[in-house]
């Protein structure tokens, strides 16, 4: 082998030379190298294209699942409504006085923010006692309401159907007592 190469000794110096050539070749331009701002304005620039098009296309998607606006059913109405499913299962006493008492508690609470579905009755009686909200008359009435209907729902009383009538016309007769002013005025002048 000659010195230096990786060629047998009987090999031309032509070839030789020829090998050296392609083993050296020259030398390579300078690497540019980034500059770091240019960098971090391109990913700013990007952050700032994705807010907008998630910004359009939830615009977008909002306008395009706009409905018009349901108006909310009052609760002196939907109380009405429950308390005439309620008339379905006379039948069933126990079921029957939960939902009218049910009923009757929830409109309490939407109508004069008082915190009845998650008290005992003596809580709620208690609460009551303390507001100018309803008359005596009322609290009285309220109070025989709810007790009758505890009877029922936990002492296991079987009251007769008139009884779960008179209970029905309580629940009724508090809600449309205690209705909002102004439904009244307008019914009466839809009349």
């Amino acid at each position: 082998m000659a010195a230096g190469t990786n060629m047998p000794l009987g090999t031309p110096p032509s070839a030789r030379a020829q090998t050296n050539a392609e083993a050296l070749r020259d030398i390579r331009p300078p690497v540019e190298i980034p500059n770091g701002w240019l960098w971090a304005m391109g990913i700013f620039a990007g952050l700032i294209l994705a807010a907008a098009l998630f910004w359009l296309y939830r615009y977008w998607r909002k306008k395009g699942n706009e409905r018009p606006a349901i108006p909310a059913i009052p609760a002196h109405v939907r109380a009405r409504q429950k308390l005439e499913e309620a008339l379905r299962i006379i039948e069933q006493p126990m079921p029957f006085c939960t939902l009218v008492s049910d009923t009757t508690r929830m409109y309490l609470e939407e109508r004069f923010n008082f915190h009845a579905p998650d008290r005992t009755t003596e809580e709620f009686l208690h609460e009551l006692r303390s507001t100018d909200l309803l008359t005596p008359d009322q609290k009285d009435s309220l109070g025989d309401f709810l007790q009758q209907c505890d009877l029922v729902k936990f002492a296991k009383y079987e009251p007769t159907q008139a009884e779960l009538r008179n209970l029905h016309g309580s629940a009724v007769r508090l809600i449309e007592e205690t209705e909002p002013v102004e439904t009244v005025n307008e019914s009466l002048n839809a009349k």
